[in-house]
């Protein structure tokens, strides 16, 4: 899978980009059922640069299927949770799609039977 990587407000140093290539590696077996045509994008960053409480970090997954755009996002006070939870968060919205996609195909194929 083809993706973008993005940073906010931070800079994007060797350990940032290996945790997010790590997810994505993660996210790449989820879609290769879905061929080549499959992309995505990643961001992440600083909420805001004045920020003094709450949390600190966000990232955001985009990630294009066939005729579904997959989104995710989680802010925490720690960005390697926040990437983690939002590649959590895509991954079960993928296992989801593709369960629906299985269910329609089962019922036309079953309709086609009678």
């Amino acid at each position: 899978m083809q993706y973008n990587l993005k940073a906010k407000v931070i800079s994007l140093t060797p350990a940032i980009r290996a945790a997010v290539e790590k997810a994505m590696v993660s996210l790449d077996a989820k879609v290769k059922r879905f061929g080549e045509s499959v992309d995505g994008e990643v961001e992440v960053g600083k909420v805001t640069r004045h920020h003094k409480k709450g949390d600190f970090f966000r990232a955001e997954i985009h990630v294009r299927l066939p005729g579904k755009l997959i989104y995710a996002a989680s802010e925490n006070d720690d960005l390697y949770v926040s990437i983690n939870a939002t590649r959590k968060e895509a991954e079960k919205q993928i296992a989801s799609y593709k369960g629906a996609k299985t269910k329609t195909a089962k019922r036309l194929g079953a309709d086609k039977r009678r």
